[in-house]
């Protein structure tokens, strides 16, 4: 949480409230507690590289601490017992308990590790967005404002480009073109009846699936030059 000369705050200290789908208070909180800790810090003149033990003790006796801990096995009992029992054991944990059950539970499988072979899945046909209740990603995308300079360095960069086509797509039908929500990886057919994989780094909307999601942990998101990506306005 804290290190000689700085500390974790926000996405990057893990504030998402997963029972609630929402991070932007918690994070922002933990913002403001780091900031207070900061400033104590500068006024008692510590050093730039001594650690803001104040800010670990402020965290631990905040609203925040209290309301990550109630919901600390919301993601893991979905993880471990699937969406039935996992919800069941939310259920009683969240409504009886109050999110303090006397059980922690540990998720300790990273996500990209917990994807099954295409073979071993049942392929899902979706339903042709009607454009009223569901919409295609491109519109999607449209409606988040996400814009990129055309001619700037791709910010999606590949350990190896020979593993999207030569080993993804034959064991897990590239699950890059699926998971991602704004339609940024394609799987295309060349003349000569290969495949390549195309990367649309234009249409990236930040979420760092990919970086989260591949299977062979090949694809690393980085921030993009200037002040390119998703802008909403309306929230």
């Amino acid at each position: 949480m804290v290190f000689p000369g700085g500390a974790l705050i926000g996405c990057d200290l893990g504030t998402l409230n997963f029972a609630k789908i929402k991070g932007s208070h918690t994070a922002m909180k933990s913002g403001m507690l780091a900031a207070e800790a900061i400033a104590e810090a500068l006024a008692a003149g510590k050093e730039g590289g001594d650690e803001l033990t104040s800010y670990v003790e402020a965290f631990k006796s905040s609203w925040l601490y209290d309301e990550l801990l109630r919901s600390r096995n919301f993601g893991a009992a979905i993880h471990k017992f699937g969406a039935l029992l996992g919800g069941a054991f939310n259920f009683v944990d969240q409504n009886l308990f109050g999110g303090k059950i006397p059980v922690t539970l540990h998720d300790n499988k990273p996500d990209h590790a917990c994807l099954k072979p295409a073979a071993e899945s049942k392929r899902i046909d979706y339903p042709k967005p009607d454009g009223k209740l569901s919409f295609d990603k491109l519109s999607s995308v449209f409606l988040s404002n996400t814009n990129h300079e055309e001619d700037q360095p791709v910010h999606l960069k590949l350990t190896d480009p020979n593993i999207p086509i030569g080993q993804n797509l034959p064991k897990y039908d590239e699950p890059a073109q699926r998971y991602c929500p704004a339609g940024v990886y394609e799987v295309v057919s060349n003349d000569d009846g290969s495949k390549r994989f195309q990367i649309n780094a234009q249409n990236c909307v930040h979420c760092k699936t990919c970086d989260i999601k591949d299977p062979a942990q090949n694809i690393t998101w980085v921030a993009p030059e200037g002040t390119g990506g998703p802008n909403y306005p309306n929230m």
